[in-house]
């Protein structure tokens, strides 16, 4: 059975705050482990009124408390702005206090605008040490060497477990070169998604993992009929357009139509944007995720969905999950 996993972005819905954000997020993963769901990744951002996950370790310590038996990670850290000290630190930390149940995904981009990115002392040419970076994060996480004068605290042989993130062709050749798990952020980025699992596959050296392990990322908008799908999808397609024009917000209430408060070009760009997704009843879910999963082979998929009321969000990923089961019993019959 493919692993299917669930990655949260905590919106905070408009109407909403962002302690509501914080609160459903764990709600949310309680209902994911008892779904069957195997991890449970949370994304750094910054300066983004809709998005409660900014301090991303410390919700990811918060979820792993409030939770037993799933994995819980990033997915992910944006590196550059960070020290790769401090991040082994704060995930060895982690990995200390929750054993065998933590995940770091590795990001390239700042997660946020040039404004915020210098409020967050990051270099601007930071990102072209992201290669070196990764590696003496990863040292960091190996059993300390005797007369090693700079150590993680914990973190000194925890192995956490490491994902490179990407959505264009640098991570899959990054991921491949150190033998390192890849996920792709298929559900907003997709272009060069087909290319960069090539890159990957092909290109992929032994190394942390002896063979590649890859990670699509899939929308989720489900609900009881294909109709109240397409409702719930226009949150995430108002709040996309929103980014886009450069006017961020709380996570925008659902409509009946979405050409009914933007115009047709801008929603085409969205639909291509956010065209590895699953929109639809039950049946449409099923055969959606069954499409994506048939194209790509992944070794995981992790789903997201932003929809605006909790409740058909948590019934969202119930549906999801009876899908991901039901596509596992075709595939073993």
């Amino acid at each position: 059975m493919i692993p299917y996993s669930v990655l949260d972005l905590a919106p905070v819905p408009e109407g909403s705050s962002a302690a509501e954000a914080l609160a459903n997020t764990v709600d949310l993963a309680r209902h994911a482990e008892a779904l069957g769901y195997h991890r449970y990744w949370m994304a750094e951002h910054h300066n983004m009124i809709g998005i409660a996950s900014a301090a991303t370790s410390v919700m990811i310590g918060h979820v792993a408390g409030a939770t037993k038996t799933i994995r819980v990670g990033a997915g992910g850290i944006m590196l550059p702005n960070h020290a790769p000290l401090m991040v082994a630190e704060q995930f060895g930390t982690l990995a200390t206090l929750y054993p065998g149940r933590i995940d770091l995904g590795l990001g390239r981009a700042p997660g946020t605008d040039q404004l915020t990115m210098r409020a967050l002392r990051r270099g601007l040419q930071s990102d072209d040490r992201f290669p070196e970076d990764v590696m003496e994060l990863l040292a960091y996480f190996e059993p300390a060497e005797p007369g090693q004068k700079v150590q993680a605290v914990p973190g000194a042989g925890t192995h956490v477990p490491v994902w490179i993130l990407g959505s264009s062709l640098f991570g899959a050749q990054l991921a491949a070169h150190l033998g390192l798990p890849y996920a792709f952020a298929s559900h907003f980025a997709p272009a060069m998604l087909d290319q960069a699992i090539e890159v990957y596959r092909r290109s992929f050296r032994p190394g942390v993992t002896r063979a590649p392990r890859f990670m699509l990322a899939i929308n989720i908008f489900a609900a009881d009929s294909d109709g109240e799908a397409l409702r719930l999808k226009t949150s995430m397609q108002q709040a996309f357009i929103n980014l886009r024009t450069g006017l961020p917000g709380r996570l925008p209430r659902p409509v009946d139509d979405i050409l009914e408060v933007a115009p047709p070009s801008a929603v085409a760009q969205v639909e291509q944007a956010l065209r590895i997704s699953a929109v639809g009843g039950p049946e449409r879910i099923a055969a959606d995720l069954a499409k994506w999963i048939g194209r790509y082979q992944p070794d995981e998929v992790i789903l997201t969905g932003q929809i605006h009321d909790h409740a058909a969000r948590l019934h969202a990923f119930e549906i999801a999950a009876q899908a991901m089961q039901e596509i596992a019993m075709t595939r073993t019959d």
